[in-house]
């Protein structure tokens, strides 16, 4: 039975996690490139798990949508692919795949703000193939979540009454986090807006305490995607379209 059982839960990782079962051995590869090879024998087996980071979001429901309750920080793709650390300001400037850093490059600004991602990291474009071929991209968000389109970030400022004053029920009150005067700070949405700063296409980082911008997945034009901003100085939230080689931070939406 356990040779049985042994063959059939090879079978289903073979389908989908790129491992190759010989002659009672296990060879596991990534990119084409050969990782380990065990020697097991399924007579010593029960089962195999694979396990994938995990990654704990809180949530909050407003109108008819589900929106992650903070700033995402995750350093890998949802299949556990790295997503590189670039602290260099050209480098960053010229990249073309994904990539995250701490705003300033200081780790500290993590746990309250969370990570900074360019676009080429939201569409999930981790190698030359993938930014030429959407089929071969990762998946960025966490399983069961996803990077808002430009659409699903309109329908959740309009159910908190237009983009004029959704900034402020979407901010997080007071000025521990924002910059004075925080214009408007509500938070009625729950929503918790904090204001992590961007990095700049050429690398360099401003506005934190003021800026909150945040990434959605569709493109504006060619080399541009559309995102929203929050303001220490306003009650709006606003709509831009910026370079993808921007870093800016991510909120995520239930699937």
């Amino acid at each position: 039975m356990k040779h049985l059982y042994f063959f059939i839960c090879l079978f289903s990782l073979v389908t989908t996690n790129n491992i190759i079962a010989q002659n009672d051995s296990i060879y596991f590869w990534k990119s084409g490139v050969l990782l380990e090879k065990r020697s097991i024998k399924p007579i010593d087996l029960d089962s195999i798990t694979f396990k994938r980071p995990i990654v704990n979001l809180s949530d909050v429901t407003i109108c008819s949508q589900v929106w992650s309750g903070k700033n995402l920080d995750v350093t890998t793709y949802s299949d556990g692919t790295p997503i590189p650390q670039v602290t260099d300001p050209i480098a960053w400037q010229n990249l073309t795949t994904g990539a995250w850093c701490y705003y300033n490059n200081d780790p500290s600004n993590n746990a309250d703000y969370g990570k900074l991602y360019n676009w080429y990291a939201v569409a999930g474009i981790y190698d030359s193939a993938s930014l030429n071929n959407s089929s071969l991209r990762k998946q960025f968000a966490p399983i069961g979540w996803h990077v808002p389109s430009d659409a699903e970030w309109t329908t959740l400022i309009d159910c908190l009454g237009g983009a004029s004053i959704a900034g402020g029920k979407m901010k997080e009150v007071g000025t521990i986090h924002w910059n004075s005067p925080n214009t408007g700070a509500s938070n009625l949405s729950g929503f918790t807006g904090l204001p992590g700063g961007s990095r700049d296409f050429n690398g360099t980082f401003y506005a934190i305490g003021c800026y909150g911008d945040f990434w959605s997945k569709t493109e504006s034009i060619p080399t541009d995607a559309w995102f929203r901003n929050l303001n220490c100085g306003n009650s709006s939230a606003s709509t831009g379209g910026d370079s993808k080689h921007y870093g800016f931070s991510v909120r995520l939406i239930r699937d």
